[in-house]
This record gives structure tokens, C-alpha cells and sequence, in this order.
């Protein structure tokens, strides 16, 4: 099945969701019009990741779309997306839902990704084992699009602003980390020596830093929300050091429109609210904090970005009135929102043009979206999504809501 067959570029997606601890029950349904199972319906996935690859909805085999591509990747891609990434949809969107802390976590470079991809291998490693830390030689920046209130821990915050927040806390456990914050590097050595403690030693300082927190959390202070994140996430794994290391950290409450950019190095954690996600087409993910499984802490420090970020919202760039556009600094991705409804000052607002060198994924938002390529026009409902495959003319976007739509950043 390919479009050199005489076969349709517009695909209705059939989407997978994966269950993971930390995901709400309800959120994903009820945007999709589905009743919850009871199980925590984490992310909904849509691309072509090999591990939950999204299928062709209307085709009675529903061939998976990364099968498609791999057929006929040129057609299926395009030739830039082709030349820059291989034969690969390089994206991947989510609907992500979490009602329970995430993972602290960072990413690597493309580089990084690539070279412990390949030492992993040559050590022969197996790829599902729980000490894997890459699972494949692929970055993976990106960035998040928050549909309701969306709290995160984003990046290191500025050194003064933090020394700031530990005074604040009054934790005596705390006062010999001071110097060591304010020195040289001392994000760096700070996070190091933290992440590094065990045994009793990490337990007292975890326990007096947590009754902090909610002291804190309960005054009039400017870092009221800081400490009653850092608080939320040791409710939401008890005795661990993340709690702590959150403190370094930007937290962030999104409002709905907002955005957090997160880049190789990036060290960040989802706590609460429904997003959504795009990112690189990729699965690695090292671990720092709020979670059971393996840290490999070694590489984490050297993967990890250490300079301060000292504004972690991403702005988009306005094409025109009703599109905006979130542009990244990676050729893998970019995420435009189109408001699909007229309005008074600009007529034509309700339909808006996709680009014909694709490829591109649409996420229908609360309403209807109709994509018109010509020959071919589907609609898609409410949070349903529809690929696109490249090719002339170039298509067309209309609806009584909001699309939101993947495409590569080339």
C-alpha cells in the first residue's frame, strides 16, 4: 500500500495507549469519548515508533504505519525527510495524561545517543534488559504543548534564585550544600554529590528537606509552589532523593497554550496535567530521581546539562492570526496549532494550508477537522489524527476547532 500505487497520502490513525503507573485513569478517555478501563491510560501514541507504531484505520489488514513506510519510504516521507533521517518518520506525538510524577530524567545528543547505542551493543547488552541505558542511536529532544494547567520541573534554575529557596526552607540538613551551590560548578557539584548519597545519609536529608517543603508550602512565600511541588513529588515516591533534586530545578505551572522546551541534557520531570508531546522518534531516557528503576549515574552525569535555563517556557513565532507555530532547535520536529474558527478579523481564518513536502501527522482538538488534498478530504473527530503523506497539491485545513500538526523542522 503506497501512494505510488494509487493509493490514498491520507490515513486515518488508529492509536495505541500505553498504561503506565503514573498515568490518569480518566483524562485520555474522556478527551477520546471512551470509557475508562480502570487502568492508568498514560499516553496516547501516534507515529511510527516500533514499539506502539500507529495503524491504517480504514484498511481492512491495518498495516502499521512504520511497515508503510519502510515499503516506500520516498513516497511515504518525502525526499528531504528522506535525505535529513533516513527512512524513518522522525517524529513521534503524543496525548500524554499524568496524575502521578514522572521520572526525572534527561536526554541525550544525537552524538550521545549514537555512541552508547553502540557500546551497548558491542557489550552485548540485551535491549529489554532493566540495566539497558540506550535503546536506540536517536536523540530525544521535545517539547510540551499543556491542554489543561500542566506542572514540571524544567531545567536548573539560576544559582541565586536557589540559594534563595534553600535559606528559605530553614532545613539545618541543607546549610552545608550552600557553599557548595555557590562555588565553582556548583550546579554540577551539587547535583553530584545528592544524587551520589546513600544509606542514612540520604534518608535524613530526604526527610528533614520533605518536612521543609511543606512548611514552606504552607506560608506566604514567593517559593510556596516550589516546595509544594517538591513535597508532591515525595508523597509520590517516599524516600526518594528526587524530592531533593527538584529543588535545583525550575518548577513550572503551564496554563493551557504553553509550552516547555526540553533539549538533549535538559534535566526535567512531569508532575501533574495533560499535554501534548512531540518529540523525537526515540525511547532513551536516563533516570535521576522519583522512580524504581535503574540510574546509571555515571553517564547521567555526563549527559546532563549543568548551565542554568532561566526561562523554561518555549514562545512560538505567529505565521498569522490563528497559527502558531512552536519552532525547536532540532530539524526533527515543530508543532503548529491552528485555531480553525473565523474570525473577525480575518475571514479566510478558518482554513489554513499544509505545506506539500510532508510529511505531516494532524491531531483533531475538541471539534471537528477536515484535511482536503485535492482528489482526497477526510475529517477526522475529536482528538482523532490523520497522516499525511507529502505530495502536490498542497492541502488544506478546516474545522470548527483547533488542529494541532506534527511536521519535520527542516
Amino acid at each position: 500500500m503506497s501512494p505510488a500505487a494509487g493509493q490514498p497520502r491520507l490515513i486515518t490513525l488508529d492509536n495505541a495507549i500505553r498504561e503506565y503507573a503514573w498515568g490518569s485513569v480518566e483524562a485520555i478517555p474522556a478527551l477520546l469519548g471512551v470509557p475508562p478501563t480502570g487502568r492508568p491510560a498514560a499516553e496516547l501514541w501516534m507515529g511510527a515508533h516500533p514499539d506502539e507504531p500507529s495503524r491504517c484505520a480504514e484498511h481492512p489488514d491495518r498495516p502499521a504505519l512504520d511497515e508503510l513506510i519502510a515499503q516506500a519510504p520516498r513516497q511515504w516521507l518525502g525526499e528531504a525527510s528522506l535525505a535529513a533521517f533516513g527512512p524513518r518518520l522522525p517524529f513521534l506525538m503524543k496525548l500524554l495524561a499524568a496524575d502521578r510524577a514522572l521520572s526525572m530524567q534527561v536526554h541525550p545528543s544525537q552524538a550521545q545517543a549514537e555512541a552508547g547505542f553502540a557500546a551497548e551493543e558491542a557489550a552485548g547488552v540485551p535491549r529489554r534488559s532493566a540495566e539497558r541505558t540506550y535503546s536506540d542511536p536517536h536523540h530525544k529532544p521535545e517539547l510540551a504543548y499543556a491542554l489543561t494547567e500542566f506542572d514540571a520541573f524544567c531545567g536548573f534554575r539560576p544559582v541565586p534564585a536557589t540559594l534563595e529557596l534553600l535559606e528559605a526552607l530553614q532545613v539545618p540538613e541543607l546549610a552545608g550544600y550552600l557553599p557548595l551551590l555557590a562555588g565553582r560548578d556548583g550546579l554540577r557539584a551539587t547535583f553530584t554529590t545528592l544524587l551520589s548519597l546513600s544509606g542514612q545519609a540520604r534518608e535524613r536529608l530526604v526527610e528533614a528537606t520533605v518536612a521543609g517543603c511543606r512548611r514552606l508550602a504552607e506560608q506566604d512565600s514567593p517559593w510556596a509552589a516550589a516546595a509544594r511541588a517538591s513535597a508532591l513529588a515525595a508523597q509520590d515516591f517516599p524516600g526518594d532523593i528526587g524530592a531533593v533534586l527538584a529543588l535545583l530545578l525550575n518548577y513550572v505551572r503551564l496554563a493551557p497554550g504553553e509550552a516547555i522546551y526540553l533539549g538533549a541534557g535538559n534535566v526535567h520531570a512531569y508532575l501533574r496535567g495533560v499535554c501534548i508531546e512531540i518529540l523525537a522518534n526515540s525511547d532513551n531516557v536516563l533516570r535521576c530521581g522519583l522512580t524504581p528503576k535503574h540510574v546509571d549515574i555515571p553517564e547521567l552525569l555526563r549527559v546532563a546539562d549543568f548551565s542554568s535555563l532561566a526561562e523554561p517556557r518555549w514562545q512560538p513565532s505567529r505565521l498569522a492570526e490563528g497559527q502558531l507555530v512552536f519552532e525547536v532547535p532540532v530539524p526533527d520536529f515543530r508543532l503548529s496549532v491552528l485555531d480553525l474558527v473565523a474570525s473577525t478579523h480575518e475571514a479566510s481564518a478558518a482554513v489554513r494550508l499544509l505545506p506539500a513536502d510532508g510529511p505531516h501527522l494532524v491531531l483533531s482538538g475538541a471539534g471537528e477537522v477536515t484535511v482536503d488534498c485535492g482528489a482526497e478530504c477526510r475529517t477526522i473527530r475529536r482528538w482523532e489524527s490523520l497522516y499525511v503523506a507529502p505530495g502536490a497539491p498542497a492541502c488544506t485545513v478546516s474545522g470548527n476547532g483547533q488542529a494541532f500538526v506534527a511536521s519535520v523542522n527542516l
